[in-house]
């Protein structure tokens, strides 16, 4: 009975660490202008069992980007529906000093945290998460985005949620571009 006892706690055991395996560990999440609020938050197995679905199949970088892109969404759902920024509109449009809306600072630090969660798990094929870029256009025009760069070679992209509201696909285009101002608008 003893040796009974002990086989079912560790398949119980076995069985708890492959669930919580299976999910993220929690993420710090940004939840106002400039990340000055931090919220932790923790998917689901069968939340993060989404996004990982996601990679399911990329057989070429500009595969995995749109991947990248569905799952940035996804992940911007899910969070969101955790840390109260579900309702965060596009740009700056909602009042800066509401708890929920975002400005390019957090939406860049988010987008970063979430790619950084997808390379951690492999499911990165093409691409490494890089570091956050700047771009000044004019004294007080100064704007964030989070990057990926290819594997490739040395081509930077913009990964920037900030364009678009809560869970809409990010922007991700050639960093040059974006430097620039330019925004590729994508569905």
């Amino acid at each position: 009975m003893k040796q009974l006892r002990l086989l079912l706690m560790f398949c119980l055991l076995n069985t708890i660490e492959a669930y919580a395996w299976n999910a993220p560990p929690s993420i710090d999440t940004c939840i106002d202008y400039h990340c000055d609020i931090i919220r932790t938050v923790r998917l689901s197995p069968e939340q993060w069992l989404e996004v990982r679905q996601i990679f399911s199949d990329n057989r070429t970088a500009e595969d995995e980007r749109l991947q990248i892109r569905q799952a940035i969404a996804k992940m911007e759902q899910l969070i969101g529906k955790l840390n109260g920024t579900d309702k965060d509109l596009k740009e700056n449009d909602g009042e800066g000093s509401e708890i929920g809306q975002l400005d390019c600072i957090a939406e860049s630090q988010n987008t970063t945290t979430y790619l950084k969660l997808i390379q951690q798990d492999n499911l990165l094929k093409w691409h490494q998460v890089g570091e956050q870029q700047q771009r000044t256009l004019w004294l007080f025009n100064i704007h964030w985005t989070a990057t990926i760069i290819e594997n490739t070679g040395t081509q930077r992209y913009a990964v920037d949620s900030w364009v678009y509201a809560n869970g809409q696909p990010p922007v991700i285009q050639p960093i040059e571009a974006w430097q620039t101002g330019q925004t590729f608008i994508q569905n």
